[in-house]
């Protein structure tokens, strides 16, 4: 298992990406006196520069070895980090109708989405060292870890931002975090995908890069793997409309300050975790990963509806927990199903595609979602569930054309 070590830790700090902003990026919009949307643009330049990234990567990948490209790329999300420092100690000076530090941490989220595309390579790192029966458990450690990156991200992006540091405590412990990734890959990772399995570097088609259905139609995947394409697709977009607004949510229905908002979600982190570690597994061994990702959709339908029906907190966290089990259900089985199906020559850029459908949906959704909510606030989240809907009727045609024993992971 110490081979997985360094991947591991990589998919917690691209998490962090993420979790540690949560609480307190809402927070740093404000102080600025930017509009709600800007927090749901920030969110989107990271994902929208990961969408881009991520099939380039992949393909990279493919072609010179795996560990080149993730020591590249993490240098690039260490350095992301710092021009974040440097925006937060910059005067807060008017430039082109928005402060000058907003600019610059856009320009760091931008950097850090890039880089961030390395998810498609660990992910090719973790299927080239995996046999098709370890396949499923090992994805389901790499959703343990994103529920333990969600646990301690925003526990430690509210406590740090609320210490005498402020929010330069949450960006030194991002630096630190990233800089003990970067040396682990250094040291700890062995090259997964030898010279003789490698394949030469296609060009870049940027209308490809751009158009997610003609990378598909360039890698021709199995039916199987296009049925879960369509699946992830309205899964990550429902997640962006989440993303986008879940925090803006939980400060206006709770009043929650920095610290008290990266307490909660450390507690909405901790469920994750415990789902993705334990009650995942149970349902994955059960059922298969097929139904588990059934019952994770129609979690989600539930849970959504359930959290606009109460402002009691001792009522919404159970509530909240169906549609995070709903998620936890979900995460695990899409990587692990798309990684069976997949051609093992072509096995970074079909992970690559799978990243950049979460990317397109995180660069597109968030910020659209800002704007909705600000407009019909909690009603949005009853809108939503007709995305996971939506995936579900995919499942049922894909059921119906192939059968339902092609699409478990074996």
């Amino acid at each position: 298992m110490k081979k997985f070590i360094p991947a591991y830790l990589l998919t917690f700090v691209n998490v962090l990406g993420f979790s540690l902003l949560m609480p307190i990026l809402p927070f740093v919009v404000s102080s600025y006196g930017a509009p709600k949307w800007v927090f749901g643009l920030l969110i989107t330049l990271y994902s929208a520069f990961q969408f881009i990234g991520a099939p380039i990567l992949g393909a990279m990948s493919d072609a010179r070895g795996r560990k080149p490209i993730l020591l590249v790329s993490q240098a690039g999300t260490l350095l992301s980090w710092i021009i974040f420092v440097v925006a937060i100690l910059l005067p807060d000076d008017p430039f082109l109708g928005f402060s000058l530090p907003l600019w610059i941490i856009a320009l760091a989220r931008i950097l850090d989405g890039i880089t961030g595309g390395n998810s498609s390579v660990t992910n090719a790192y973790v299927s080239d060292l995996t046999t098709v029966k370890e396949k499923g458990y090992i994805f389901g450690y790499l959703g343990g870890i994103i529920g333990i990156g969600m646990i301690i991200g925003p526990g430690i992006g509210g406590v740090t931002a609320s210490t005498s540091l402020g929010y330069l405590g949450t960006l030194l412990t991002s630096i630190f975090i990233s800089s003990v990734t970067l040396i682990a890959i250094f040291k700890g990772l062995k090259e997964s995908h030898p010279k003789e399995k490698r394949v030469a570097k296609s060009k870049v088609n940027l209308l490809e890069v751009l158009i997610i259905p003609l990378r598909i139609k360039r890698v021709n995947p199995s039916p199987v793997i296009r049925v879960l394409f369509s699946m992830k697709f309205f899964f990550t977009a429902m997640m962006g409309f989440y993303i986008g607004t879940m925090a803006l949510f939980l400060i206006d229905l709770f009043g929650f300050n920095v610290k008290e908002l990266g307490f909660f979600m450390f507690v909405i982190g901790f469920f994750l975790a415990f789902n993705q570690a334990f009650v995942s597994k149970f349902f994955i061994r059960k059922l298969g990963a097929f139904k588990t990702l059934i019952i994770g959709l129609c979690c989600c339908v539930v849970g959504l509806i359930s959290i606009t029906l109460t402002s009691y907190i001792w009522l919404f966290i159970p509530f909240y927990y169906i549609l995070n089990l709903g998620l936890s259900l979900c995460f695990p089985v899409f990587n692990s199903l798309i990684s069976v199906n997949a051609n093992p020559a072509k096995q970074g850029e079909i992970m690559g595609i799978s990243e950049a459908i979460n990317s397109f949906s995180m660069a597109c959704f968030p910020v659209v979602s800002a704007i909705v909510y600000t407009a019909i606030g909690s009603d949005l989240y009853r809108f939503l569930i007709v995305l996971p809907l939506s995936a579900l009727v995919f499942a049922l045609v894909g059921i119906k054309k192939h059968g339902r024993s092609t699409f478990d992971a074996k």
